[in-house]
């Protein structure tokens, strides 16, 4: 596969939701969201339709199509990590003042009524194997995403966000943004500051495809900028993505 790895076509996928959380890293306490979806939250989008060890998803686009809207929530958080002993199931303790011990309240700022189309490819990986070829993974992705079959339910940003979600096929024409405001960068290109690109995994510490985070994990940042409502992406490899 690996010398065929240029081949992969690219894809266009269209996701949407009522509301969407791509926190900011330096704001997780009160959390607060990108302007726009991130290429690793898009890529999970992906990888919830289709994942295999063979091939890792490249994000080369993402296109905005309705006005970055804003909305304020204040919701119940838990403060601690659940237990691997308690067995999925988990009680609060209750505290002094007869409340329950680990809920806090949190303010976020989510984005609402977002709708973007995400331009991917994929690429194989050192685990590919000599029956693994792009055709084969590429019809399987276009079959699931238009039967809406997932491995998981894909979310954007936190889990609590559903995405629907529809491709486009070849031949089909680009949705196109509702409104050409300022904030998608019509009236010029706007600058949206560091991004978070993705977190880059150290797979020596893989067992059995089950990831455990290292030292060696880095996230990377990029200098993201909306033109006529498209983020672009550059690929993972670039001088432009900062580790």
């Amino acid at each position: 596969m690996s010398e065929q790895k240029a081949a992969s076509r690219p894809f266009r996928l269209r996701v949407w939701g009522r509301n969407a959380c791509f926190t900011r890293p330096e704001m997780k306490v009160e959390r607060v969201s990108y302007d726009v979806m991130t290429p690793s939250a898009a890529r999970g989008v992906l990888e919830a339709i289709l994942w295999k060890p063979a091939i890792r998803w490249i994000v080369e686009r993402i296109d905005i199509l309705n006005p970055i809207r804003w909305e304020s929530v204040r919701r119940n958080e838990v403060d601690i990590k659940m237990s691997p002993n308690t067995n999925g199931f988990w009680i609060d303790d209750i505290g002094n003042d007869g409340k329950p011990k680990h809920r806090q309240q949190r303010a976020g700022l989510f984005l609402r009524d977002v709708d973007y189309v995400i331009h991917a490819r994929f690429e194989a990986t050192d685990l590919a194997g000599p029956d693994d070829n792009p055709t084969k993974f590429q019809e399987m992705f276009l079959r699931r995403a238009e039967k809406g079959q997932c491995f998981h339910r894909p979310y954007l940003g936190c889990r609590e966000f559903a995405a629907d979600f529809a491709p486009i096929t070849n031949g089909e024409p680009l949705p196109q943004p509702l409104e050409q405001t300022p904030d998608l960068g019509f009236a010029q290109p706007r600058d949206l500051g560091w991004m978070l690109y993705d977190v880059f995994h150290d797979r020596s510490a893989d067992t059995s495809h089950v990831h455990t985070c290292t030292d060696e994990c880095r996230p990377g940042f990029f200098t993201a900028r909306l033109d006529m409502g498209q983020l672009r992406v550059p690929p993972p490899d670039s001088p432009e993505v900062r580790r």
